[in-house]
């Protein structure tokens, strides 16, 4: 029951543009204070992949990511849907997301247990050198700017400065603010980062009507013929390989995970003119890869304790709250909680294909919801997730602030 309401609310906020996993689980984590922790993890991971399928969906039908990971399935998804293709894209984007899911959760049942074992090794050196490798890797496969990717860096090493110093107990840029003593709660750079700034985003370029070319006619023909199957199957098992590689890495993620599968499949394709205009390819790596990294993003989160993403954080956040100490203590002290997330994620991905290839047509009728009934209600669900994480007024200032940074950035 957990697993089935994660991925179907995930799924419907994946379809709403500008509400990524990030903000989903940042809204919903007060929901499950009360639940069992085997369900309050298994309904978050259910929100978590379903978010990450959801925002695909908006992508390929009217060129609007869900969330980061999507922008890459808007290239060639929605090329496809305007040459009245939507139906294979649609079908390619579910069995692409399905084969990764799986062979994510294998990943994690097979890997999980050794890593666990070498992580109880790890002393402060490997620790360092880990968290190392995770920020050079996101400085190194950024796309754009080498200086604009390690300038946020360091301005995030600088943000994390702020609080109270571990071995002097002094208080560090806090300004007098005893909110601040604890350091910067993730759940409000991230919300105001990602959410808020996107709203301003979004209202700032209009929301026309041609903005939004929605493709309200019935979608038939939902099944892939034998060559898109055949053009597929490579990009998928390129892209679950590249995916499973960026989702383990800390600091990495399904995003770099989708752009570089799509990179790869354009440099090995034979007819590379195809790509941006309605290539299969395009969206069947891209999407195997943001959901294999998706769920590969648990290995770390569960037998580390290092979150892979900054969803995985909130994650952490959410056992933490639940009084488990993230690590690979997990696996030998709550195997229930360990074995019964694996067991969920793998009936999740079978929900998710299920369940979202009859609901096209409903997420279509949402999308032609005006913006501007839209933001006031996503603005209201954010602040209440922001200050039920502390029950802090600072909180919803300073969500307010990184609004505007993410903005200006």
């Amino acid at each position: 029951t957990y697993c089935f309401i994660g991925v179907f609310v995930g799924t419907l906020v994946g379809v709403l543009p500008g509400i990524g996993p990030l903000a989903a689980i940042a809204m919903l984590l007060p929901a499950t204070f009360n639940l069992p922790p085997v369900g309050a993890l298994i309904m978050l991971a259910g929100i978590y992949y379903g978010t990450q399928y959801g925002g695909s969906t908006t992508a390929i039908l009217v060129n609007l990511p869900g969330e980061s990971a999507s922008v890459v399935t808007c290239i060639d998804g929605y090329q496809m849907a305007k040459n009245g293709r939507a139906g294979p894209a649609l079908a390619i984007a579910a069995i692409g997301s399905f084969f990764a899911g799986t062979v994510g959760t294998i990943l994690i049942a097979v890997a999980g247990p050794p890593l666990a074992e070498m992580a109880l090794k790890f002393g402060a050196p490997e620790y360092f050198s880990l968290m190392s490798m995770g920020l050079i890797a996101s400085a190194v496969l950024a796309s754009g700017s080498m200086l604009k990717a390690i300038s946020m860096i360091f301005l995030g090493l600088l943000f994390g400065i702020i609080g109270t110093d571990v071995n002097s107990g002094m208080s560090r840029f806090t300004f007098g603010m005893s909110g601040l003593a604890d350091g910067l709660s993730f759940v409000v750079v991230a919300m105001g980062l990602f959410g808020f700034a996107e709203i301003l985003s979004n209202l700032e370029k209009g929301q026309d009507k041609a903005s939004r070319e929605l493709l309200t006619n019935k979608i038939e023909h939902l099944y892939p013929t034998l060559n898109d199957l055949k053009l597929s199957m490579g990009p998928i098992m390129r892209g679950t390989a590249i995916g499973a590689f960026f989702g383990t890495l800390p600091g990495a993620g399904p995003t770099i995970a989708a752009f570089s599968t799509y990179a790869l499949e354009k440099k090995v394709a034979k007819d590379n003119d195809l790509f941006g205009k309605g290539a299969i390819q395009g969206v069947a790596g891209p999407e195997a890869a943001n959901n294999a990294a998706a769920q590969c993003a648990f290995i770390p989160t569960l037998t580390l304790g290092i979150p892979g993403s900054g969803t995985m954080a909130l994650m952490l956040g959410a056992l933490t709250i639940q009084g488990i100490a993230p690590g690979p203590q997990v696996m030998t002290q709550r195997p229930e909680l360990f074995w019964g997330l694996i067991a969920s994620m793998w009936i999740g991905n079978a929900m998710l294909v299920i369940l979202n290839l009859p609901l096209i047509g409903l997420w279509v009728k949402l999308l032609q919801v005006p913006y501007r009934m839209l933001f006031p209600a996503i603005l209201v669900f954010m602040g209440i997730g922001v200050y039920s994480v502390n029950n802090l007024d600072l909180d919803i200032y300073m969500t307010v602030f990184f609004g505007l940074m993410g903005y200006a950035f």
